[in-house]
């Protein structure tokens, strides 16, 4: 939803004001919840996304480089593992990865052990850019966060990983590849 200058987005309360207003059976309380969320989601997207372009990578870039590391050393996968990961096709894994080669941000060699397979890996570069997102988000979270108690930070944490549980069961497809494009 692109921004208009000069138009401010609803403060939540007049969202569900309108939305109650509109839709009778609304629970305001969910509401409140699911609109904050969705709203503190796209900030911090924005805010994640405005550090990564500092850096000079791309947020889509930052998600490969996130993957591979969370691989663990030596940090390399398989462009189809990546794509999957991802939730990605393997012809926008493919331009992805050329884009990132070019950079310096990765490598791209054939398996020695299986000749057919390629494997993609972080280079240096590549994660030195990751930490340094990493030490840019970090201090973001904190600011984000500095208003909360250790106790409330602990609270919100399990309520949160709860509701991500409960979604995540439900619907257990939504975290990346769908099987349909197998």
């Amino acid at each position: 939803m692109a921004e208009t200058p000069g138009v401010t987005e609803p403060t939540l309360e007049e969202q569900i004001a309108a939305y109650q207003r509109e839709f009778r059976d609304l629970d305001p309380q969910v509401e409140q919840i699911v609109s904050a969320l969705s709203r503190l989601n796209r900030r911090m997207n924005v805010a994640y996304g405005r550090q990564t372009s500092a850096l000079g990578i791309s947020s889509a870039e930052w998600e490969v480089l996130k993957a591979l590391v969370l691989s663990g050393a030596p940090y390399r996968l398989g462009p189809s593992d990546l794509a999957k990961r991802l939730g990605l096709t393997p012809a926008a894994m493919t331009h992805r990865i050329d884009r990132m080669v070019t950079e310096g941000l990765v490598t791209r060699e054939r398996d020695e052990s299986n000749r057919v397979r390629v494997i993609v890996e972080l280079t240096a570069e590549g994660r030195e850019k990751w930490l340094e997102a990493m030490r840019m988000a970090t201090v973001f979270e904190e600011d984000l966060l500095q208003d909360l108690s250790a106790a409330e930070r602990t609270a919100l944490g399990d309520v949160l990983t709860r509701l991500l549980r409960r979604v995540e069961h439900a619907q257990p497809d939504a975290g990346g590849r769908l099987t349909d494009l197998d």
